[in-house]
């Protein structure tokens, strides 16, 4: 179970990692998607022992998502810290810095489409387990009992229905 939790988040300017070819311009999502599938193959082969996709199992998803979590940029108070429950606290503490719940759920979209774009079946894609949804509403629960902010679905918007057009004038007789 994830302790409860107050978070903040500290931003940094984005980086450029990788070139782009010029002769193949990748939207800002897709680049997004490949660097986070290779970083995530990159992640089985360092693991230990080495794991092959196809051995790869949503236990080993939770694995990497906790291990992200150190390179994370928001401040996750416990609830042991004065600052728990207050969405903009008022001076530094000690509590970590982790990977904030809509990151974590962006990622995982992204890495369940890359993996079903690299041959991956649906039915066994470990980023769709049960143990990965579990996970991140899980996240997403205690960050937002931390913050005193509940997390709520964006509503969306119903298209006004079109207006209706003014008659026809008739034809005038000749």
């Amino acid at each position: 179970m994830i302790a409860t939790t107050t978070i903040t988040t500290i931003s940094s300017p984005p980086s450029s990692s990788s070139p782009i070819s010029p002769s193949t311009t990748l939207s800002r999502y897709e680049n997004q998607k490949r660097r986070d599938w290779n970083t995530f193959g990159q992640y089985l082969q360092n693991h230990r022992p080495p794991l092959s996709l196809p051995r790869c199992s949503g236990a080993h998803v939770l694995e990497f998502l906790r291990y992200l979590d150190q390179f994370g940029k928001t401040k996750v108070h416990t609830n042991l810290c004065p600052f728990f429950g207050h969405p903009n606290p008022p001076a530094p503490c000690p509590c970590p810095l982790r990977q904030a719940w809509g990151s974590l759920d962006a990622l995982i979209g992204r890495l369940r489409a890359a993996f079903e774009e690299n041959g991956g079946q649906p039915e066994n894609n470990p980023f769709g387990a049960r143990a990965v949804r579990l996970y991140l509403r899980e996240v997403r629960d205690s960050q937002s009992k931390a913050r005193g902010i509940s997390y709520e679905k964006k509503k969306r918007k119903r298209p006004l229905p079109p207006a209706p057009l003014p008659p026809v004038p008739p034809p005038p007789n000749r």
